[in-house]
């Protein structure tokens, strides 16, 4: 079944609380997703989603969606300032804070290790350097959606993309990346 989410959308702007559900409901996975392998944790991918979330209702609810561009890319302009906002602020936060995410059965031991390891390859990237290739090499957006989730042109984009592999081939070839594990 199809959903119309520029029109759920115009329910919620209207005053429908109940319609922001389907947003949710068809946004949950790919946002967790994305949220996940930007912020390298499933516990800080839970926190920045929740606030992407409670951002995308306000907006909403206040008429501040344009609809200029899709919901979904939006939402996951939404959840990039969320990650990039909440890694800024890992840098300040105690390195023994490493909560873990209650157990939902929605991800697998290999996913975990799998984003560890992802996390110790990107931990060292710009926060904005580090969502451009997540969102291009990751997620699959095109250069011209992944701009627009990071409110960028698409040259700047490419500028943080040729930043971010240049990084990251210069640590892998210095033998730098590891997942942290003895």
């Amino acid at each position: 079944m199809s959903v119309d989410l520029r029109l759920v959308a115009g329910r919620v702007a209207g005053g429908d609380v109940a319609a922001f559900r389907p947003i949710v409901d068809h946004t949950r996975v790919p946002l967790y997703r994305l949220a996940a392998r930007l912020c390298g944790n499933l516990a800080d991918a839970e926190d920045a989603l929740q606030d992407a979330y409670a951002s995308a209702f306000r907006a909403l609810s206040d008429g501040r969606y344009d609809g200029r561009a899709k919901i979904e890319t939006w939402l996951y302009r939404i959840v990039t300032n969320a990650c990039v906002d909440l890694l800024r602020k890992r840098k300040e936060r105690p390195a023994e804070d490493t909560r873990e995410p209650r157990f939902d059965g929605l991800v697998r031991a290999e996913a975990r290790v799998a984003l560890t390891e992802l996390d110790a390859m990107l931990k060292s990237l710009q926060p904005q350097d580090r969502a451009a290739l997540v969102l291009v090499t990751v997620e699959g957006l095109s250069a011209k959606e992944a701009a627009e989730a990071l409110g960028c042109t698409e040259g700047a984009l490419e500028q943080r993309l040729v930043r971010a592999r240049a990084a990251l081939r210069t640590k892998t070839e210095a033998g730098e990346v590891s997942d942290g594990r003895a």
